[in-house]
């Protein structure tokens, strides 16, 4: 998803709101501790989603979790900076009972706020470890990998950097594009200022101004490596299985890179989940992450056309992609991504 020109300006207001929240010893409002794991058979009402996940993706969870439940959901669709801001800001009288993302990031910066509720136990023991923060206060629901999608006439495999570090190399310059104000982008360098450090993603990100193109959106990078404008383009991986589902025309010169080997360009991204302390409807809402992260919702994932990862429930990935433990991921707490560095380093490097 794209951040708006706004996010910046969002983030210092959700800094200035989380601060408040601190010092006034945060919401009156009693917190939904999530401490008895809600049954969707029990629950009942209406919930309110802020949803920055793909839209159609969220519409099949809910269609099937209001068939089973008959709990009414009502959605709100933005971008995961966009809605973390909106929640931080809306505090206490946020209407939100559920959050979803695309990326962690923003997970982190509402539960820094100190706005979610502890997810019930039933819904954590769904999901393996590495696919969600140690804190339990959000879970992971869906993932996706880096990858570097490149032109299989311009490029072989062989002449590929070893590391997403390289393409700060001079090497790379004028060869490869990214979407840098988007929440998957700022993600991947989250990612890399956990694993490296400050020091190392700051001039990672020097070289990355003197050498990439930039574009407005993954599935634009991609187009331009698939028109020849560009060799290389860093992006998730679902943008190149996505389009190949469909017509394949803005994919079809090129193939997506694995860095594998723990690399940072192997991150692989966990979308989130969580329910908000001030929700009016706790056990339904917790219902629901407990629904979308078990076997139905997960195959929502497996069989649907977002081809983003399953991850829960031990429901396996869709047939096309890279099983997910071929990825060589690194290890990334999830609840360590900062958003708000991210975008300092980035402003910083005349990236945004």
């Amino acid at each position: 998803m794209k951040i708006r020109n706004s996010a910046l300006a969002g983030i210092a207001l959700a800094a200035t709101a989380a601060l408040g929240l601190t010092a006034c010893g945060g919401s009156t409002t009693p917190a939904a501790t999530g401490s008895a794991s809600a049954s969707s058979e029990a629950v009942s009402g209406e919930i309110t989603v802020y949803n920055a996940q793909h839209e159609s993706l969220t519409k099949e969870w809910i269609e099937a979790f209001t068939a089973e439940t008959g709990v009414k959901v009502t959605m709100r669709q933005g971008s995961d900076t966009e809605l973390s801001n909106q929640i931080v800001q809306e505090a206490a009288a946020s209407p939100a009972d559920v959050f979803l993302t695309e990326n962690s990031p923003a997970m982190a910066q509402v539960e820094n706020a100190g706005l979610f509720a502890d997810v019930d136990k039933a819904t954590i023991d769904q999901v393996p470890a590495e696919f969600r923060p140690t804190t339990g206060k959000w879970t992971g629901i869906a993932a996706r990998s880096t990858v570097l999608v490149y032109d299989k006439a311009k490029l072989t495999e062989d002449q590929l950097p070893k590391s997403m570090v390289d393409l700060a190399n001079p090497e790379w310059k004028g060869k490869w594009a990214a979407s840098p104000s988007g929440a998957d982008f700022q993600a991947i360098v989250a990612s890399l200022l956990e694993l490296k450090g400050e020091a190392a993603t700051e001039e990672w990100l020097k070289g990355m101004k003197e050498n990439f193109k930039a574009y407005k959106g993954n599935s634009t990078a991609m187009k331009a490596v698939n028109a020849g404008e560009v060799d290389a383009a860093l992006i998730y991986h679902y943008y190149y299985y996505g389009d190949q589902a469909k017509t394949g025309e803005n994919s079809n010169k090129v193939t997506p890179y694995y860095f594998k080997n723990q690399d940072p360009g192997a991150f692989v991204s966990v979308s989130g989940g969580g329910v908000l302390k001030t929700s009016k409807n706790a056990a339904a809402a917790q219902a629901f992450l407990k629904f979308i992260t078990g076997k139905k919702g997960q195959e929502v994932l497996k069989n649907g056309t977002s081809f983003e990862y399953a991850i829960a429930s031990g429901v396996a990935a869709n047939d096309k992609l890279v099983p997910i433990k071929d990825l060589q991921a690194p290890t990334v707490d999830p609840a360590k991504l900062n958003s708000a560095k991210v975008t300092e380093l980035m402003t910083k490097a005349g990236l945004l």
